[in-house]
């Protein structure tokens, strides 16, 4: 075998190498992080969901309490309805925000 063919080969295993390494990658890659299906984000959308009704609920369950409890000119069952609306939906914000930024930073690391 010439030399010329002997480097030839050689060019060809690496870049077969290349290639054999960037699939396995590619699988590897894609049996730890297997795409979500439909039934991933109705379960995300579920809750979120309980996320903000389970507040909402409570705080209008108080309210109706307090309401009976120490009747007066002011609705406490709407303001904690209220309440607990807005709180429920800064905690539904909150941790949608932090899933995003776990996709983001897991993206980050895969890209490296």
């Amino acid at each position: 075998m010439s030399e010329n063919q002997e480097i030839n080969d050689e060019k060809e295993e690496t870049e077969f190498g290349r290639e054999v390494r960037a699939k396995a990658a590619r699988k590897l890659h894609a049996k730890r992080h297997p795409t979500p299906g439909i039934w991933s984000g109705f379960g995300m959308m579920g809750l979120i969901g309980w996320s903000v009704v389970v507040p909402t609920l409570l705080g209008a369950a108080l309210g109706v309490w307090l309401d009976r409890r120490f009747p007066g000119s002011h609705s406490w069952t709407l303001a904690l309805l209220v309440a607990g609306l807005a709180l429920g939906c800064f905690n539904a914000w909150r941790w949608i925000a932090n899933e995003e930024k776990a996709i983001h930073k897991e993206q980050e690391q895969d890209d490296e």
